[in-house]
């Protein structure tokens, strides 16, 4: 009995020690910052693969789709399993597109930690901040690399003040660069006080450690006293220690950066270069000495299906807990993707999907190794696995065990802002093309198809033009169907102005019944992004109403409510039915009220006044000084309003709200009055009319 007890004391001890040993992280960063180029060299190092392989030559793992190698840019969030210093790392690259901002926004909702890769030349750019907000947003501990450090321009300290003042955060640098005539030689670890050199002949995988430069010694020891000093100010206790003038230890300051991290309260930054081989090592051990394991974090929170509030503590001892963060075809399978939060998942078990009310027996789990699966026979809490997948099931879902059901919180959905018509070339492809669609649609949830009521095309609605044209390769590709494109059209939606009442009575006669009914209705504007409202709001001392009747009232105005006087979608705005008729003669009370509901509702919009809302998008565009008036005088002529314009020696940045209809093409008109020298991102603000920003919205 006891040898039993000891047995299962040491498997309970062997599961919290792995646990503690499991990092899930991501890196995130503006388009073209190198956080492929990083991942790479993570990959590399730490034996998962056996060379370098590089986006610019198109053989990067973690980009393993077509298209992803063709434009040199990552498009799906991969996954990677990797071990570095005894502990599993879990690694997501994500994408710097604003188009592919759903990919960032389902592997931050399952991430524990995130390093943010910056260009040093650039600092921090429109997408960063995005993707940092995001970060924000989920609560995610973040570390800093300042990549591209052997670039002309190249600036530690600019990168840095963009991190405090932009971004609002607090980063504490452990790190500065050996600089030479020679370029980028290493880096100087201000913690250890030492130098840091990775050897070029075999790829930067031998490390070489030596005392500070001669010539850097007093510059390394004041940016210690800082580091110091910033982390004083994000941890009490080298807060006391500092205060009264008592050494430091190093274990003391790594500690120290591990709460700070954790708690949210500092961000470290390293530097180096991905391209050039230096600073990805430190980089890995930064990941593993300051991120946080699962079990560090707090429980898990969702509810049961009463709705109440219920926890799972981030450890194999609880009841299994998972969130599908993203589906996925690979080696000919399609699969979902899972968090594991809380228990084990096990080859054989049968889970419960609580948002789709069903349940199902597991066949197999596979580790993901980007594009490349191996099954397991079990994935204990804090792992990212994969499974076949289920029928009905799609991105957000909770997976559970049936006598433990819990539903987490889904991941926050996107709206399309843009559409094209799609036919096929061959008439005997269009079966197949609704197929080919949906399949894409279930993959990714900004991607939606529709019919056009009005002209019966095929629209297909995503995020921008470039999400659009890689859906359109994907079904040439993946489902040989080679498809004809519309222009690019923008997403409109409808609202009312303001407020506006509306009534209807239908009465008609068949040759035995008498079919009536009569509405009144208000309907006034709210906020925008408001979930729209329809009720009965019927005046104290009304006739009483049979329940029949009031469920086709309300079936009938929110029929009507769908769809504004100008045929778009009609959003943010409350209806309320005041009053209901009827007639003692009509046999047919409830068809006769459900019509007079839909018509005083379409009276009611068209006395309130209808506004358009159309996607505004933040625009912000970077370039030299002397060209930013005519780049404004532009924005202008394009319907935008510029909030704020940054200045600087090397760049300047405009921030505006423009319509999205106005940016079609702005690409070519960007090289033109930068000589080929600027650039710019776009990301969706809101549905909105222009006109209706005042100032607090144009920022």
């Amino acid at each position: 009995m006891l040898n039993t007890v000891l047995a299962w004391l040491k498997v309970k001890v062997m599961a919290a020690k792995q646990a503690d040993r499991i990092r899930n992280i991501g890196i995130m960063a503006h388009i073209d910052a190198g956080k492929t180029t990083v991942s790479e060299r993570i990959l590399f190092y730490s034996g998962r693969t056996h060379k370098i392989s590089e986006v610019h030559d198109g053989q990067a793992t973690m980009d393993f789709m077509d298209q992803e190698r063709e434009r040199g840019i990552t498009i799906s969030s991969a996954v990677n399993e990797i071990s570095w210093n005894d502990h599993d790392i879990y690694l997501i690259d994500t994408p710097g597109h604003v188009d592919f901002t759903l990919e960032v926004e389902r592997s931050l909702r399952v991430l524990d930690g995130v390093i943010a890769v910056l260009d040093a030349v650039s600092g921090v750019e429109p997408q960063t901040e995005t993707v940092w907000y995001q970060a924000d947003r989920h609560k995610v501990a973040r570390i800093g690399f300042i990549n591209k450090m052997d670039r002309p321009g190249a600036d530690l300290d600019r990168c840095v003040a963009e991190i405090e003042k932009i971004l609002g955060a607090h980063p504490i640098v452990l790190q500065m660069p050996i600089l030479s005539d020679q370029g980028l030689e290493g880096v100087i670890d201000l913690i250890e006080q030492r130098a840091i050199y990775f050897d070029p002949s075999d790829q930067g995988s031998s490390l070489r450690y030596g005392e500070i430069p001669e010539a850097l010694r007093a510059e390394a020891q004041l940016r210690r006293d800082r580091m110091i000093e910033n982390l004083a100010n994000a941890d009490d206790a080298v807060a006391n220690l500092f205060l009264e003038e008592l050494p430091i230890t190093t274990d003391e300051i790594h500690a120290a950066l591990r709460r700070a991290v954790i708690s949210l309260k500092g961000v470290p930054i390293l530097c180096g270069s991905g391209l050039r081989n230096v600073g990805i090592q430190p980089l890995m051990d930064a990941i593993v000495d300051y991120l946080p394991a699962p079990t560090q974090l707090p429980p898990v929170v969702g509810e049961d299906l009463r709705g109440k509030p219920v926890t799972r503590e981030r450890s194999s001892k609880d009841p299994f807990s998972a969130l599908v963060f993203k589906t996925q075809q690979l080696e000919g399978k399609k699969l979902m993707f899972l968090r594991i939060y809380s228990g084990s998942l096990n080859e054989g078990d049968t889970v419960a999907n609580t948002t789709q009310n069903n349940s199902f027996k597991i066949k197999h789990i596979y580790k993901l190794y980007a594009n490349r699966i191996d099954t397991v026979k079990s994935a204990p809490a804090g792992t990212l696995v994969a499974i076949l997948k289920a029928r009905p099931a799609i991105t957000g879902d909770t997976l559970c065990d049936p006598s433990h059901p819990l539903v987490l919180e889904r991941i926050s959905a996107y709206l399309p802002v843009i559409a094209i018509s799609i036919e096929p070339e061959s008439s005997k492809d269009k079966d197949k093309l609704s197929d080919a669609l949906a399949a894409l649609t279930e993959e990714d949830p900004t991607l939606v198809f529709e019919e056009d009521t009005q002209t019966g095309e095929l629209l297909l609605r995503g995020m921008g033009e470039l999400h659009l044209e890689v859906a359109c390769e994907r079904l040439k590709r993946e489902f040989n169907i080679l498809v004809r494109k519309g222009k690019p059209s923008v997403v409109c939606k409808e609202s009312v102005r303001g407020e506006g009442e509306g009534r209807a009575e239908f009465e008609r006669e068949s040759d035995t019944d008498l079919i009536y009914g009569e509405v009144r209705v208000s309907v006034k504007a709210l906020k925008r992004g408001s979930a729209s409202i329809c009720e009965i709001a019927l005046p104290e001392g009304h006739p009483y109403v049979k329940q029949d009747v009031l469920d086709a009232v309300l079936d009938g105005a929110r029929g009507a409510m769908a769809y504004g006087p100008n045929g778009f979608e009609m959003v943010d705005v409350d209806v309320r039915i005041s009053y209901i008729g009827s007639d003692s003669k009509a046999c047919y009370h409830c068809l006769g009220s459900k019509i007079a509901a839909a018509e005083a509702v379409r009276a009611a919009f068209r006395n309130a006044g209808s506004v358009i809302l159309e996607p505004l998008m933040y625009v912000d565009i970077i370039a030299a000084e002397d060209h930013i008036g005519d780049l404004i005088s532009d924005l202008s002529q394009r319907g935008g309003i510029v909030s704020d314009l940054k200045t600087a020696d090397l760049r300047s940045v405009i921030h505006a709200v423009v319509p999205l209809r106005h940016m079609f093409g702005y690409t070519m008109k960007l090289r033109s009055l930068t000589h080929g020298r600027g650039s710019f991102s776009m990301r969706f603000k809101s549905f909105d009319s222009l006109d209706n920003l005042d100032s607090g919205q144009r920022g």
